[in-house]
């Protein structure tokens, strides 16, 4: 019921939440194969999972581009000789605006790494493990994929769409042995929230992260590895009837908020 043996390609590996994953994964046996644009953040992460003893290999590339896509799914299968388990997972904030003002570059940029990226995932894995007849592959979208986030158009847009990505992906994969599902977490505490906060709050990264986590019943912001734990189980056999999901993982935030807060 573990994932010992198994082959398992992160992306976003170099970002907290990536890595978090790769963590529970390689606890639980499987090889990691670990994406990321920035190669500094891969190498530390690559660290951190080589000092489980798991098995970890890194590839440089860009999620938006898709040679760069098809490249990591080669590099994969040439390592490891299949692809067992995909964290679809690379993304960005982007910047905050009105959609009145919002700038047309960054919509094309949020866009396609949150969205194309995650399109693009799909595309070159998924016949990969259709011609295996197993495998189970994880979106990261968010509580903005099922909830309008002002200030943010195109992360909510992008967001909005891998939701739809991965009903449609299980509804397409799902009688051919592959599992499609998506992790939607809430706020968690990452470099990039305490950035935002910073800025909201004027240095105050404290309090900003409480005002972050208060709308949650849990009353505070995730860490990192609480998403990690449940993409690990989601990518593993012990989820082997959840299909087409997306799971909240906020600490009670959708359970109730509305868009009006």
């Amino acid at each position: 019921m573990s994932t010992t043996g198994r082959a398992a390609v992160i992306t976003g590996g170099g970002g907290l939440i990536g890595r978090a994953a790769a963590l529970a994964l390689a606890r639980d046996g499987a090889s990691i194969m670990l994406v990321d644009i920035d190669a500094n953040r891969l190498e530390e992460s690559r660290h951190a999972v080589a000092a489980l003893g798991g098995r970890v290999e890194i590839m440089q590339a860009d999620c938006s581009k898709s040679a760069d896509v098809r490249g990591y799914v080669t590099a994969a299968r040439e390592r490891f000789g299949r692809i067992d388990a995909f964290f679809n997972n690379a993304g960005v904030e982007g910047k905050l605006g009105t959609i009145a003002e919002y700038d047309e570059a960054e919509w094309d940029r949020v866009i396609g790494i949150n969205l194309t990226g995650v399109f693009l995932g799909l595309r070159h894995v998924l016949p990969v493990m259709i011609t295996q007849g197993a495998g189970a592959i994880v979106n990261t979208g968010s509580i903005a994929s099922e909830r309008g986030l002002p200030m943010t158009p195109a992360y909510n847009a992008a967001k909005h769409g891998v939701l739809g990505l991965t009903r449609t992906a299980a509804a397409e994969a799902g009688r051919q042995g592959v599992r499609i599902n998506a992790v939607l977490p809430g706020m968690v505490d990452t470099p990039l929230l305490r950035s935002i906060m910073s800025t909201i709050f004027k240095g105050d990264i404290e309090t900003g992260l409480k005002s972050a986590g208060a709308a949650a019943p849990l009353g505070r912001c995730a860490d990192p590895s609480e998403i990690g734990e449940v993409v690990a189980f989601l990518l593993s056999d012990r989820a082997s009837f959840v299909n087409g999901a997306g799971w909240s993982v906020d600490g009670g935030a959708m359970a109730v908020l509305n868009n009006g807060g």
